[in-house]
């Protein structure tokens, strides 16, 4: 029997109000243009090509003037200018937005970063089809690949120790809750500045649960440093 009620719907939210500080670029890396149009573009239309989707929700900065293609622009997206001084911030003002407009807390959303614009939409079905009657929902996460080291105290970087990887993943985006209690979990800790919390999934954690793990890929990676932008500019220019 399926843990899902009928009448719940899935909602994409897409914090878009980082800086991208470390990425090297003139503008917010989510504008970079990457393959002919800015990178959360590509983001956008990835997550558009999910049927299961019912709508997306867009988290900017409340000063952003970004000026937005509109011929590209996915129809049953918007855009919340609402956006918070961090990451957890922007998606906890995000939920309050949605839940404000009536969408139900039992709905499931799925927050991915506006810079992991190779997510396929065959991972995200995938995501929704293994969590979608799950009691708590999941992540897209990958199985450590390679050595894990630890380093020593110092200026110069040295290894202290190496780390088993066994039962280690790398969290991915989208990561998938009900509506209500990921907002719920972040109401609980906004007071701290949301201290502690690096995804959504560390934030039901701190409500004693346990995220389910959905093996995703490592073409989904975040684009963070400048050389991540070549790799990506080179997988969407051979894609299309």
């Amino acid at each position: 029997m399926s843990l899902t009620p009928e009448y719940s719907r899935f909602h994409a939210l897409i914090p878009c109000a980082g800086t991208g500080s470390r990425a090297g670029t003139a503008q917010p890396k989510q504008y970079q243009l990457v393959a002919g149009q800015p990178m959360v573009m590509h983001t956008l239309q990835a997550l558009a090509r999910v049927p299961q989707l019912a709508s997306g929700w867009v988290i900017l900065s409340p000063g952003d003037d970004f000026a937005w293609p509109q011929d590209s622009w996915p129809a049953h997206f918007r855009r919340e200018a609402c956006g918070g001084a961090t990451r957890a911030e922007s998606v906890f003002n995000g939920l309050k937005a949605m839940l404000a407009a009536g969408l139900d807390p039992e709905d499931w959303v799925l927050v991915h970063d506006a810079a992991r614009c190779l997510v396929s939409p065959e991972s995200v079905v995938a995501l929704i089809d293994a969590c979608r009657d799950d009691p708590v929902g999941g992540l897209l996460a990958l199985p450590l690949p390679d050595t894990l080291k630890t380093q020593k105290p110092g200026d110069v970087p040295r290894v202290d120790a190496t780390v088993p990887r066994e039962g280690k993943w790398l969290a991915q985006t989208p990561q998938m809750f009900r509506l209500g209690a990921l907002h719920e979990a972040l109401a609980q800790v906004a007071g701290t500045d949301f201290a502690g919390i690096t995804d959504e999934a560390s934030a039901m954690e701190r409500q004693g649960l346990s995220p389910r793990l959905v093996p995703g890929s490592a073409m989904n990676l975040k684009v963070t440093y400048p050389a991540d932008f070549a790799f990506a500019e080179a997988v969407l220019k051979a894609k299309s």
